[in-house]
């Protein structure tokens, strides 16, 4: 292939150092900067990769247990006829499931022990369309909660901490009071815990039970349902597809995506995931101007070679692309070398991760700790190629200042003294 001469001086500049002491000493900080580069990438890589797969992982358990939307009635009354607006809500291609709910704030108690929680008042026949922890459960728990029999479900973490199982008794204590002779007392109702469930969130499997909705209306006396939740084809257009139902219902509705429920959650998550990714890009920022060094002393030693390619007539443009291709070059080999492992191990490490734990006898995520117990990874591509231009683009400008010093070589000056 016939490329430019500056193209070919600058490779051959980038893989030549081994003639002697001086060059080899260039040589060795050129391989260091390529291996920072390399090290920096893959380390962006392989954080954000697995940063992404615990959102994906808690998102993933989350949304087991709540809908991607919840439709409300503006006024916080009962919805008049939730099946018609069901229906109507189904014309949407993008939703696949539509179920009726309760949902208020109450107290458990059993003996001294009390936990505040949340009662979601389901029909179980169908919350199997909106939530796949109701569609895991439909055959099995759900199925015991019928109107009528006062029965609940409480989430796994709520059951241990109040000591009680299937079958025992609980107290639910409700916000709302009645007026006595005695002043206002707090209603009180005794219910059976018919079944647990695990959801593997601790907020849910800590501070959620579920009832049959017609027991949860006539408790917090709603007087029917007060929303129907949204299962879509698509969760990640629930942001959208909620907007675009709100503009539909008007103002006597108020539609919330999980996105919005959620929100302080997932605003915590991206600011971290960018600090992080600020964090890590300086690490290639900094490998990237060791090129600096590696050039400034090239061009040092390199003087004559300028001076006579300028003598021979050579134009400062050229000089300065021929250094410019050098330092660009072990930028890119870095950049994709980088890419390469950090890919490599953002794929596997599912692999690493438990070879490692076994080698050095430990566990990074203990199960009796953490919800998740392996490291889950999920590179994502919007992440990788912001990570590998920002890399070339440090690189490139890394370049720029000493190819500039040696495009201003003098050619007399350098080869007076040779």
């Amino acid at each position: 292939m016939n490329w430019p001469y500056e193209m070919r001086i600058g490779w051959r500049y980038t893989r030549a150092g081994r003639g002697g002491r001086r060059n080899g000493f260039i040589s060795f900080i050129s391989g260091v900067s390529m291996l920072g580069i390399a090290l920096g990438v893959a380390a962006l890589i392989i954080v954000l990769s697995v940063m992404n797969g615990f959102q994906k992982e808690v998102r993933d358990r989350m949304l087991s247990v709540v809908a991607h939307v919840e439709v409300y009635g503006a006024s916080g009354a009962a919805l008049d006829d939730w099946a018609a607006l069901g229906e109507r809500l189904k014309q949407n291609p993008q939703v696949q499931g539509v179920a009726p709910f309760v949902a208020a704030q109450a107290l458990v108690a059993r003996g001294e022990d009390m936990r505040g929680v949340m009662v979601r008042g389901i029909d179980p026949a169908y919350e199997a369309d909106v939530t796949p922890l109701g569609a895991q459960l439909k055959d099995g728990v759900l199925a015991r909660l019928q109107a009528g029999e006062w029965g609940v479900v409480l989430g796994s973490q709520l059951a241990r901490s109040l000591g009680v199982q299937a079958g025992d008794s609980i107290t639910l204590v409700t916000p709302s009071g009645q007026t006595t002779p005695a002043g206002v007392v707090p209603r009180l109702k005794q219910v059976r815990v018919v079944g647990v469930f695990n959801a593997g969130h601790y907020e849910y499997d800590s501070g959620l039970a579920l009832m049959h909705i017609d027991d949860a209306a006539r408790l917090f006396r709603t007087g029917g349902p007060q929303g129907v939740q949204l299962r879509l084809a698509d969760l990640h257009q629930a942001r959208a597809l909620a907007a675009q139902i709100g503009t539909e219902l008007g103002l006597d509705y108020i539609v919330r995506d999980w996105t919005h429920t959620n929100a302080t959650w997932f605003d915590a998550v991206q600011i971290e995931k960018r600090m992080m990714g600020i964090i890590l890009t300086l690490i290639v920022a900094v490998a990237a101007f060791n090129l600096v060094s590696t050039l400034v002393m090239t061009v040092t030693d390199k003087r004559a070679d300028i001076a006579i390619l300028r003598t021979l007539g050579a134009s400062p443009r050229s000089v300065m692309g021929i250094f410019m291709v050098q330092g660009a070059t072990s930028g890119v080999i870095g950049t994709f070398g980088g890419l390469a492992l950090g890919l490599l191990v953002a794929f596997n490490v599912d692999v690493i991760v438990p070879a490692i734990e076994h080698a050095l006898g430990v566990s990074f995520l203990p199960g009796n700790i953490y919800l998740i117990s392996r490291m889950p990874s999920d590179p994502q591509g919007a992440d990788i190629l912001p990570i590998v231009v920002t890399s070339l683009l440090l690189a490139f400008v890394a370049t720029l200042y000493p190819s500039w010093r040696a495009s201003r070589v003098n050619p007399a000056e350098a080869l007076r003294y040779e």
